[in-house]
């Protein structure tokens, strides 16, 4: 909405304002582009104009899309995935994601995945059986496996934190 709201008071028109990305319908000069670039920033946003950086965002997006917000379960390989959605080879976008995240593109889903996880832990509605299927786990030793290594805890570990954590209301 804020993006919006900016191009409405430069009197630009949008075709598409999407998370990370507009499509202005006329060419901008230079002045309006810079306007639009420090009006952004003081709303807490960034113009980019590096392509890289670009490509790095859209890259970003489409790993938290695909692990916060779908129910879908992807049935191709990631890396097919990603190459058939950002239209490049995956060897190009994981070398330059690497080169400029510090960090491998694996390394930011499984970090991901974790974060999800703990969040379906916490929320209680489904079990880790149902919680490893629906995030794409081959099996819950997996899940429970690489939950270990980056947090340290076990998922049944982790769950029992948060249910020591809360107190009933009426113990209160």
């Amino acid at each position: 909405m804020a993006v919006k709201e900016e191009l409405k008071k430069l009197g630009l028109h949008f075709i598409v304002v999407d998370l990370g990305e507009v499509e202005i319908m006329e060419n901008i000069s230079m002045e309006k582009r810079e306007l639009l670039k420090a009006n952004l920033l003081n709303s807490g946003l960034e113009l980019m104009d590096d392509r890289k950086a670009m490509l790095i965002e859209k890259i970003k997006n489409v790993i938290i899309e695909m692990v916060h917000h779908s129910d879908e379960i992807i049935k191709v390989n990631f890396s097919d995935y990603l190459s058939e959605k950002m239209n490049h080879d995956y060897t190009y976008l994981s070398n330059l994601f690497s080169e400029v995240q510090g960090t491998t593109i694996e390394h930011f889903i499984i970090s991901h995945k974790i974060e999800r996880i703990k969040e379906l832990i916490i929320y209680g509605e489904h079990n880790i059986t149902e919680i490893a299927w629906k995030m794409g786990y081959s099996s819950v030793a997996h899940l429970s496996s690489q939950f270990k290594k980056v947090t340290g805890l076990s998922p049944s570990h982790f769950k029992q934190l948060k249910n020591k954590r809360r107190s009933p209301i009426e113990d209160i």
